[in-house]
């Protein structure tokens, strides 16, 4: 875990530094929610409930409700593969999320994304991607879009794009930086650093393991902020957007925020060491976050219980909503594969003949020997 404090790193927060305790309670409730969410998550892929990949936040809770809670509902949010904690921030409601997990009609994606595609165009959560980087050159368009809306001010709108430490390494990145820089773009690249590009060391992979400062070719201002600290990580991705709304300034903002596990639920990181682990625990940001509420006198142990049992109960009711929500139908299997009618689209279903035959035009029945 080299890396997580170093000097480029800015200082943990205040605990209630011009924020009310009832605003705190609320990041502590998220950030259980989240927690709880993808323990349960990880429950049901054992379970044989969700099927594919599935990516979990466990450890980086801090940083997901830090990030969002400097996110406004009129900003865009394009995200990585593990995303369930940005869409449960984001509003998008536990039981949808665990249906779109499942597979179900009633997901937040119709059943068809499943954990790494989730979407809501309402709350302008635009992915969900499952190609490591496939998200960087639609945010950065998204931004250049934005330009043509209006103005710089405080009240434009910007695109927040989230990557992996390992996505910095692909050639869209630097691509879309470039650009970026280039056309002022109102949007903020958020790189969640856990220090491990799925098992292998940011330093064995980057020439320059200071992500933040990746961003120096292309002009373009960067920060490192220690991700186990959520009023850190909202505190400096506020100013980040402040910049993109109000300069057209595009920025880097790296959290060092460590996964507590391997980088899918099939993945038993075994290429940890057991201090590497023992040193992920011991910073593990949930519960430091509940004894700093609970020492600054936010919360006490009582008010702190009934949080996290309220957090259960909903991932409970969840899991209960996936399971009794229907499977999509097959018929709808072609539906949402075109925003707009194209003429020639496939309807064809597994199964069906490969020429129709209207049923009141008995003289287009093909011969024995497959002639009309």
């Amino acid at each position: 875990m080299s890396g997580s404090t170093g000097s480029p790193t800015t200082g943990r927060a205040a605990a209630a530094g011009g924020v009310t305790p009832e605003t705190l309670k609320d990041y502590y409730a998220q950030m259980v929610l989240i927690r709880s969410f993808e323990l349960r998550a990880s429950e049901m892929y054992q379970r044989a409930k969700i099927g594919g990949y599935c990516h979990l936040n466990l450890g980086e809770e801090a940083t997901v409700v830090g990030l969002m809670a400097a996110l406004r509902p009129s900003d865009y949010l394009f995200t990585t593969y593990r995303d369930h904690g940005y869409a449960l921030s984001r509003g998008l409601g536990a039981g949808r999320i665990m249906a779109e997990l499942f597979g179900k009609a009633t997901g937040v994606s119709g059943g068809r994304g499943g954990s790494m595609h989730l979407f809501d165009q309402k709350a302008r959560m635009l992915g969900g991607y499952g190609i490591v980087g496939g998200q960087i050159p639609p945010a950065t368009g998204a931004a250049l879009a934005l330009t043509y809306r209006g103005g710089p001010g405080p009240e434009a709108e910007a695109v927040m794009c989230l990557m992996g430490d390992g996505t910095t390494n692909i050639g869209a990145f630097h691509e879309s930086l470039n650009l970026a820089a280039l056309w002022h773009l109102p949007i903020v690249y958020v790189i969640i650093n856990n220090q491990l590009g799925m098992g292998t060391p940011v330093e064995k992979a980057a020439a320059e393991p200071e992500l933040y400062k990746r961003g120096c070719s292309y002009r373009m201002p960067g920060v490192r902020v220690h991700g186990g600290d959520v009023m850190a990580v909202r505190e400096a991705a506020a100013a980040a957007l402040d910049l993109a709304r109000t300069q057209r300034q595009p920025s880097i903002l790296e959290a060092m925020s460590y996964r507590l596990r391997g980088h899918s639920v099939v993945d038993p990181a075994k290429y940890r060491s057991q201090e590497d682990t023992q040193q992920a625990r011991d910073e593990d940001p949930v519960p430091a976050f509940r004894a700093q509420l609970i020492e600054s006198g936010v919360l006490d142990d009582d008010s702190a219980t009934a949080i996290e049992a309220d957090a259960e109960r909903q991932v409970a009711a969840a899991v209960a909503f996936a399971d009794e929500s229907p499977d999509p139908e097959v018929a709808d299997l072609f539906v949402h594969a075109y925003a707009t009618p194209v003429a020639g689209t496939p309807h064809r279903l597994p199964g069906d003949p490969v020429i129709s035959v209207p049923a009141d035009d008995p003289g287009d029945v093909p011969d024995e020997g497959g002639r009309s």
